[in-house]
C-alpha cells in the first residue's frame, strides 16, 4: 500500500479516536453536572415548600435545642404538660379563642383540676431563644399587683411555647368601650358610667406605677384598651407583655424598632427616637384616658370643623374651647356629672400627652393627681411627711424625697387642675 495512503489512514484513525475520547469526556461531565443540578433543585424545592407553608422550617435559634419544659409560678397550680393544654383547648380550637394578643392567640381553657385559665400560644418567632424566653417568663412570674394580670406558668414542647394566665371574666376594655349594636339589635354590653371609667383609669394608673417603680423598672410599650382586662368588679388588669422590656439604671431601653400601636405611640417615635422610656408609657396612658372618656378610637380620624384629624388634635382643640362635657362618650349617661371633675380629668390626660416627654409626669405622680381629683390623697401625703419629720431633721433621704415630691406634686396639681 502506498505510504501516502497509510499516513492518511493513520491520521484519520487518530482523529477519530481523539474525537471519541473528547465526546466520552463531555458526556461524563454533562451527566455529573445534571446530577448536581437535580440535587440542588431538589434542596431548593424543599426550601420553597417550607416558605409556602407545606413544610415548616423552624427558626434555627429556636430549635437548636429540643426542649420540653413546664413551670408554674402559682403554688396552687401543678405543673402542666403540653398534652393537657391541648386537651383543655381541644387542640387549640378556633372556637375557644377569646383574644389575639401580641405574638399569638389567647384561648379559654379549663384544666383537669377545674381551674379556668387563659392560654396564649405564642407564634414561633415571638422570642429569640429558650434562654431569653425563660428569663422573660421568670421576670413576669414575679409580678404581683392587683392591677396586673398574673402569669401562672408556661409550657414548652419543641418549638411550641404556651403561656398560662389567670382568666379575667369580663373581657377587655376595648369591647366595653366600642362594642356597638346594629339598628335592630340592642347593645350586648351596657355603656360604662363615668364613675366606672374613673375606677378603670385609676386601676391602670396603679398598675403602671407599680411596673415603673420596680427595682428594675418595666416598660409595657403597648398600653391600649385591648390590653386592659376587666374582672367581675370592673377592676382593671394590665395584660399582654409581649412587647414589655425591663430597663436599666438609666431608665431607658434601646430598641432598633418601634414598638406599640398606631394612635397610642408617643410623638418622639415619629422622629426616629429608638429609646423607650417610662414616659412613653405615660403618653400611651394619656391617650387611653382620652379614649376611655370620649369613646373615640385613637387610630381612627375624628371630624373637626369639617376635616379629619387625629384624636389628640381633636381633643386639644375641644378642650381649648372649654367643651369638656361635649366630647364625653355620647352613649354614657351624663346626669349628675360633676363638670369640675371632668375638667380635672382631662387636665391630667393633657399633661400625660405632652409633646415634650420630659414634661410629662411620672406614673406615681399621675396616681396622686387622680386620687386628689377624688379628694383622697393629699392628706395621706401630708401624713407620710409628718411620720418622717424626725428622720428628716437628721437628714433622712426618704423624707427629703417625700418633701421634694410634695413640692412637685403641688405644682403639677395646681397647673393641671386650676388653670
Amino acid at each position: 500500500m502506498n505510504s501516502t495512503v497509510q499516513l492518511v489512514l493513520a491520521a484519520t484513525a487518530s482523529f477519530f479516536f481523539v474525537t471519541l475520547l473528547f465526546a466520552f469526556i463531555y458526556l461524563i461531565s454533562k451527566s455529573s453536572k445534571h446530577r448536581r443540578f437535580n440535587n440542588n433543585n431538589q434542596r431548593l424545592h424543599h426550601q420553597i415548600r417550607g416558605f409556602n407553608g407545606n413544610r415548616t422550617v423552624p427558626n434555627p435559634q429556636l430549635s437548636s435545642v429540643t426542649i420540653d419544659e413546664s413551670a408554674t409560678f402559682d403554688p396552687n397550680l401543678n405543673r402542666i404538660s403540653m398534652d393537657e393544654l391541648k386537651l383543655a383547648t381541644n387542640n387549640f380550637s378556633p372556637g375557644l379563642i377569646i383574644g389575639d394578643g401580641s405574638f399569638g392567640f389567647v384561648y379559654k381553657a379549663t384544666l383537669s383540676d377545674g381551674t379556668t385559665v387563659a392560654i396564649k400560644k405564642l407564634d414561633p418567632d415571638a422570642f429569640q431563644g429558650f434562654r431569653e424566653f425563660r428569663a422573660e417568663m421568670e421576670t413576669l412570674g414575679k409580678l404581683h399587683h392587683p392591677n396586673i394580670v398574673r402569669i401562672l406558668g408556661y409550657c414548652i414542647s419543641g418549638v411550641d411555647r404556651v403561656l398560662i394566665y389567670e382568666f379575667i371574666e369580663k373581657g377587655n376594655l376595648d369591647q366595653w368601650l366600642h362594642e356597638t349594636s346594629t339598628d335592630n339589635e340592642p347593645l350586648t354590653k351596657s355603656p360604662l358610667s363615668w364613675e366606672m371609667r374613673i375606677k378603670i383609669v385609676m386601676g391602670i394608673a396603679n398598675g403602671l406605677a407599680y411596673l415603673h417603680q420596680l427595682d428594675t423598672p418595666i416598660i409595657h410599650r403597648d398600653i391600649k384598651a385591648s390590653n386592659v382586662l376587666l374582672d367581675g368588679e370592673f377592676e382593671a388588669h394590665i395584660a399582654d407583655f409581649g412587647l414589655a422590656r425591663a430597663i436599666d439604671a438609666s431608665h431607658s431601653h434601646v430598641s432598633t424598632q418601634v414598638a406599640g400601636t398606631m394612635g397610642y405611640m408617643p410623638p418622639e417615635y415619629k422622629e426616629g427616637v429608638t429609646v423607650a422610656t417610662v414616659r412613653a408609657d405615660v403618653f400611651s396612658f394619656g391617650i387611653l384616658m382620652i379614649e376611655i372618656a370620649t369613646g373615640e378610637r385613637p387610630n381612627l380620624p375624628v371630624v373637626l370643623e369639617g376635616r379629619e384629624v387625629g384624636l389628640i388634635v381633636w381633643a386639644r382643640k375641644m378642650l381649648e374651647q372649654d367643651r369638656h362635657v361635649e366630647i364625653l362618650d355620647s352613649k354614657m349617661c351624663k346626669q349628675g356629672l360633676n363638670e369640675e371633675n371632668v375638667k380635672g380629668y382631662f387636665s391630667i390626660a393633657s399633661m400625660c400627652t405632652n409633646e415634650i416627654q420630659m414634661d410629662r409626669p411620672v406614673m406615681s405622680e399621675v396616681v396622686h393627681l387622680l386620687n386628689q381629683l377624688h379628694g383622697r390623697s393629699y392628706a395621706d401625703l401630708q401624713m407620710d411627711i409628718q411620720d418622717n419629720e424626725c428622720a428628716f431633721q437628721i437628714g433622712s433621704s426618704k423624707a427629703v424625697q417625700l418633701m421634694n415630691f410634695a413640692l412637685r406634686w403641688d405644682f403639677l396639681y395646681t397647673k393641671c387642675c386650676h388653670t
